[in-house]
């Protein structure tokens, strides 16, 4: 799986394939803006033509000429970055770099949607699958790393949460899932809960949290799961170990 031609070799046709052709575009613009940032920088010669940053499936970056075909194969990211790169402070520059990187992804990945005829189903589940990692902007700008904090806190106080809902779990994942249990409560536990989970999102759907569903935690990438979304009824989850999710599941499978 190269794809990283400009021509798009590798053409990613459902909605794990897409993601993770999304996931290595922008782990490659991540690495040119952050660890690599001084060659990208010097790469971006003011005195050169127009140029574009590239991201591909592989993780890799390069700053080249757009491409030569009309209209190109895949959309094509912002032009002529490197003529700012001296009319403002490095910092404000790179983020501007990252807020076009982000625009050229999601034109990316909705491209491969449309044409591969992805239903509305399919592109809420992708977008919310690309909704919870950080931004290329927010990654350079250094928000991801306080978001990070934020979530791991609050994923921290949701384990133990399920902890406390659950009896005579002793693994991991039977210790993180709860029965978000609304009637077997009193009014006043039902309304701290809605307080505490009415901003958490379903990894599948996209729906917000409801005290009378039965949710699950993936315990590879720690999102939440209607239990209906992922096919896991209560009496199934009791003897689950570890909870996979189908995202985490099926990039296992992929891996060579």
């Amino acid at each position: 799986m190269d794809g990283g031609g400009r021509g798009g070799v590798y053409n990613p046709r459902t909605v794990e394939e897409v993601y993770r052709d999304y996931q290595g575009r922008r782990n490659g613009l991540i690495k040119a803006l952050t660890t690599d940032v001084e060659r990208f920088y010097r790469q971006c010669d003011p005195e050169k033509e127009n140029l574009c940053l590239y991201g591909f499936p592989s993780e890799q970056w390069e700053v080249n000429l757009p491409a030569e075909e009309v209209p190109p194969e895949l959309p094509e990211p912002a032009l002529g970055i490197n003529f700012a790169r001296d009319g403002m402070p490095e910092s404000d520059w790179l983020s501007l770099v990252a807020v076009h990187s982000d625009a050229w992804l999601l034109s990316v990945a909705y491209y491969f949607g449309a044409r591969f005829g992805f239903d509305k189903s399919d592109r809420k589940r992708l977008f919310n699958m690309i909704n919870d990692l950080p931004t290329v902007f927010e990654v350079v700008a250094g928000y991801a790393k306080k978001q990070t904090t934020e979530k791991s806190s609050i994923s921290n106080h949701s384990s133990n949460k399920s902890k406390s809902n659950t009896k005579g779990r002793g693994s991991e994942s039977q210790m993180k899932y709860a029965k978000m249990q609304g009637k077997e409560e009193d009014d006043e536990m039902d309304d701290e809960d809605e307080d505490e989970h009415g901003d958490t999102l379903c990894g599948a759907c996209g729906e917000n949290y409801a005290s009378d569903e039965f949710w699950i935690c993936c315990d590879i990438c720690e999102r939440w799961f209607h239990g209906k979304c992922v096919k896991i009824t209560p009496a199934r989850a009791e003897h689950i170990k570890q909870y996979k999710c189908p995202s985490c599941s099926s990039n296992k499978r992929a891996r060579p």
